[in-house]
């Protein structure tokens, strides 16, 4: 006898949407698997509470990726959130679907139903909008955005310097073409984090039929006979197994879910074989195809204009912020990580942007770092369509192992050239007359580095992942349309590993929707 009808393996941005809509019918027994654990830190509900989540065990699976020749010999630091909500619990809740273009491409390349027209039902379905309805938003639904509760001076004036260079200051990066400038909506309510499992899981966790169980380490999905019929895994040490009469769903994530194909023997043949896991189906795309952001976060130092760098620079000055949250809910400490964003091409071969500014009133010389000791602006920039793919792969059958991330950065020729643009078209806006009164003065990388050669070097020196992995179970290649796993039965992934290709833009709304579309047709296939 099957314990349930449906087995979600991953409580995050994903998994949070599938639990309940594949719970909404009684009927469904549906369970819900999360390795992390509960999402009671009071630090994920404050916005920038962030900063104690990345890099903390608690929160956070604390990731890193192998020595990346791109990036000069770097590895680099690669949260995962390690809590109901998964990342959307410690991300930096901005709320951003990308292109039309990209969903397009999308469909042309061989998934049908998954076009800009066809995803955007469940981009709205899903959204509760600050606005209200529109064509392009929704009111109502679980996921609530809202404009950020702050105000800075540095960053109106970048805005501006922006449109002096040639780059429109726009409403809305979420009607399909996100050219422009404009300050990032965000996943919060009333000046409080609002993640997945805020508006998804919640609200449904008294439903009879839906159990949700935390600290459920998942080792594999056990098929039989070609199927998926239920998953084995630990709690607190001791081996578990749950059966499936229904459907098996990995939500794990874009590093998640393909380790667990893997250690079920769903994967690349002669690497499962020689790490002692037999082969299920060869599937060597299993793990492939990673692709991320990488940013450059080139910084300016400032004058006469005040930014966090000095308004955080003391216990004063810490006290009036703290204070500012607890009257008004607004102020630094409601700030997501970035708060303006641009939109724009590298040059003009594009048809649309390719490159995403996330602008900060601040400075420091790696994440989580000490603020630098003078006032400075950072505007961190990435190529928003990698040309460069990597790998996550297993290196143990040991499921409390990372695995191998090789997301290969700047490892094509068209990626370090736009890189170089990149940063001399971030100089080319602070430039403009905009931002000409407050003296701007390059920290990072520095004015030092004028050539072609000079600033691939550097793009390598600075470059950062902005956590935005994706692709590794592509539909096209180990997932069909409706997200089925080829050539297993009863198996699907539905996260982010499924993109064939990145989004422009920040990845987690995009997640959601896929979640959501990916309820739907599971609910569509058991009717038949």
């Amino acid at each position: 006898m099957a314990d349930f009808d449906y087995i979600i393996v991953g409580g995050g941005s994903a998994g949070c949407v599938l639990a309940n809509r594949l719970s909404t019918d009684p009927k469904n027994r549906v369970l819900l698997l999360e390795a992390g654990g509960k999402d009671d830190y009071v630090w994920i509900k404050v916005p920038v509470g962030y900063l104690y989540c990345i890099g903390n065990p608690r929160t956070d699976w604390c990731m890193s990726t192998e020595a990346e020749a791109g990036l000069n010999g770097r590895a680099l630091k690669y949260p995962r959130g390690r809590v109901l909500g998964g990342c959307s619990s410690i991300n930096g809740m901005i709320y951003m679907r990308g292109q039309a273009a990209d969903y397009d491409g999308w469909r042309q390349s061989g998934n049908p139903g998954w076009g800009w027209d066809d995803v955007l039902p469940y981009f709205t379905r899903a959204e509760d909008h600050y606005d209200g309805a529109s064509p392009v938003h929704g009111s109502g639904g679980e996921i609530r955005v809202e404009k950020q509760r702050l105000r800075w001076t540095i960053l109106e004036a970048f805005r501006d310097a922006c449109g002096q260079a040639g780059i429109p200051a726009i409403d809305d990066f979420n009607i399909g073409d996100n050219e422009g400038a404009s300050f990032f909506q965000v996943t919060q309510r009333k000046g409080w984090r609002w993640s997945a499992s805020d508006a998804f899981l919640k609200p449904v966790r008294s439903r009879a039929n839906l159990k949700v169980v935390t600290g459920a380490l998942v080792d594999k999905v056990i098929v039989e006979q070609g199927r998926a019929v239920g998953v084995a895994y630990s709690l607190g040490g001791t081996p578990q197994v749950a059966l499936s009469g229904g459907e098996v769903l990995l939500a794990a994530g874009a590093i998640g879910s393909p380790a667990i194909l893997e250690r079920s023997g769903i994967g690349d043949a002669a690497h499962l074989s020689a790490l002692g896991i037999t082969p299920v189906l060869d599937a060597p795309q299993v793990g492939a195809n990673l692709q991320d952001h990488l940013q450059l976060r080139c910084a300016w130092r400032v004058s006469g204009v005040s930014t966090l760098n000095q308004r955080a620079a003391n216990i004063f000055g810490k006290a009036l912020i703290g204070l500012e949250y607890v009257l008004k809910r607004s102020g630094p400490m409601a700030m997501a990580p970035s708060q303006l964003g641009v939109f724009t091409k590298s040059d003009a071969r594009y048809a649309t942007a390719n490159l995403e500014y996330h602008v900060q009133p601040l400075s420091l010389e790696a994440f989580g770092g000490s603020l630098d000791p003078f006032p400075a602006f950072t505007a961190s920039v990435c190529n928003l369509r990698p040309e460069s793919r990597g790998t996550s792969r297993i290196s143990t059958a040991d499921p409390s192992i990372a695995p191998g991330i090789r997301p290969n950065y700047l490892s094509t020729d068209e990626d370090r050239r736009v890189a170089a643009q990149a940063i001399r078209q971030a100089r080319g806006i602070v430039a403009q007359p905009a931002l000409a009164r407050f003296h701007p003065e390059e920290v990072r990388p520095g004015a030092c580095f004028k050539t072609e050669d000079d600033l691939r070097r550097a793009a390598g020196d600075i470059g950062t992942t902005i956590f935005h992995p994706v692709g590794t179970a592509a539909m096209g290649t180990v997932v069909d349309e409706r997200l089925r796993v080829n050539g297993i039965g009863t198996l699907r992934v539905v996260d982010a590993s499924v993109m064939p290709t990145i989004t422009s833009g920040n990845t987690n709304a995009p997640t959601m929707m896929i979640a959501e579309k990916g309820a739907e047709m599971v609910l569509a296939d058991a009717r038949g």
